[in-house]
């Protein structure tokens, strides 16, 4: 065997290593049930997990670990047709009155009407912290890849890949960064139609229930994995593209952003909001 065909055949066995380690979640083994009963679902041999929200209860699930940094990747599609009322949470927590958070929320709409992504950093107990965007496509037709990185230097959300939001530690500012506490994975399909639809105008319509979103292909990378690209949670700062990717999605997609917010922070923005720019 010739030296390009032995690094040929080298390369083929780390990408099915790759493979192997990036297929093998499996919902049974990573994720508990927490409530709604029949209405969460693993199916598929544990490839496929669904959640389901009718009017007598919702549904939700957390991880059976705890993560202390790393890069969380879920594929979610979200509940199709008229959502309005209905929140689908998918989000990092630890426990207790000073827990940390790390939010992605979904927050249905009418029929035709985008999705507002909702996004929440708590430390020590305090959130208030939201930027809410739409998306560049529809979440409901396809599964699309929603992901946390999480470091000692930084928190970044991305979907399909994108950067969409940016959270530094400013510690040095005197702002709390999550970096003690161990935060599960949960998530949850829930009605919230006091709030989550032009602030509670529009409501649930029960005629469409069961309302359901499904789960596929967790992947954790983080200290302690296996994987390949388990460094891939590391990044101090980002590329030259994704910054310019996260610019691209701020300015035609954010529609909310706690750091521009004048007139709900008359006192003054958050100390961090200075240390906010892409």
């Amino acid at each position: 065997m010739g030296f390009s065909s032995y690094k040929s055949s080298i390369l083929v066995m780390v990408l099915a290593m790759v493979v192997a380690t990036t297929s093998a979640s499996n919902f049974y083994q990573d994720f508990d049930i927490t409530w709604g009963d029949h209405r969460a679902k693993i199916i598929n041999g544990g490839q496929l997990l669904s959640l389901s929200l009718d009017k007598v209860s919702g549904s939700g699930f957390q991880s059976k670990r705890e993560y202390l940094f790393g890069r969380i990747d879920m594929q979610l599609k979200l509940v199709a047709g008229n959502s309005a009322g209905t929140v689908t949470a998918y989000y990092l927590s630890s426990q207790g009155p000073t827990h940390d958070e790390i939010d992605f929320e979904f927050l249905g709409n009418l029929t035709g009407e985008p999705y507002i992504l909702h996004t929440n950093v708590f430390t020590q107990g305090k959130g208030n912290r939201e930027q809410q965007f739409y998306l560049w496509f529809d979440p409901t037709r396809n599964f699309h890849t929603y992901s946390i990185i999480w470091n000692p230097q930084q928190i970044i959300f991305l979907v399909d890949n994108t950067p969409i939001r940016l959270f530094r530690n400013a510690e040095s500012m005197g702002v709390p960064f999550p970096k003690n506490q161990p935060m599960r994975i949960y998530s949850s399909l829930w009605n919230a139609d006091d709030w989550a639809t032009r602030g509670g105008l529009v409501k649930t319509d029960w005629s469409k229930a069961p309302f359901t979103a499904y789960y596929r292909n967790f992947i954790a990378y983080t200290a302690s994995s296996n994987s390949f690209s388990n460094g891939a949670w590391k990044i101090r700062e980002l590329d030259a593209n994704s910054r310019r990717r996260l610019r691209w999605v701020q300015k035609n997609f954010m529609i909310y952003n706690y750091c521009t917010d004048h007139k709900r922070f008359p006192q003054g923005l958050p100390a961090e909001c200075k240390n906010s720019k892409a």
